[in-house]
């Protein structure tokens, strides 16, 4: 598997500690920040390739972290996953630069595929012409 730095966000304790145990099982050990605070801290510490976002979290909400991280940092492939979506949350997350957008209960594979395809896209983004000419 490749080495990719992971990020995951959500409020759900139970959730994130089964999820982050699957993920390390497919060697993607995640980080983990359990609110939007400490997700953006984690951010600007160690930027991840790939960032999983629950979008309901009290104090900053996922909408709040989506923005701040696609604001300062563009490349960051986000993967809204929540429990609480509907159509319109898709579209309005996609238009603010989500990669994709997974309701729970997520299928484990696919999001294993989606955080591929991420990754991948993130490495073509960092290889672009247009990124080597401002680097």
């Amino acid at each position: 598997m490749k080495n990719i730095k992971l990020l995951l966000v959500d409020d759900e304790q139970e959730f994130v500690e089964t999820l982050a145990e699957r993920l390390r099982l497919r060697d993607l050990g995640p980080d983990v920040a359990l609110n939007g605070e400490a997700a953006l801290t984690i951010v600007h510490d160690s930027v991840p390739d790939v960032m999983l976002l629950d979008l309901m979290m009290p104090g900053i909400d996922g909408w709040e972290v989506l923005e701040r991280v696609k604001g300062q940092y563009p490349d960051v492939q986000v993967i809204v996953v929540t429990g609480h979506g509907s159509d319109a949350d898709r579209d309005r997350a996609i238009a603010r630069g989500a990669f994709a957008y997974m309701r729970k209960p997520v299928d484990f594979d696919q999001l294993v595929i989606t955080i591929m395809a991420a990754y991948d896209r993130k490495l073509a983004m960092e290889n672009s012409p247009s990124q080597a000419a401002t680097a």
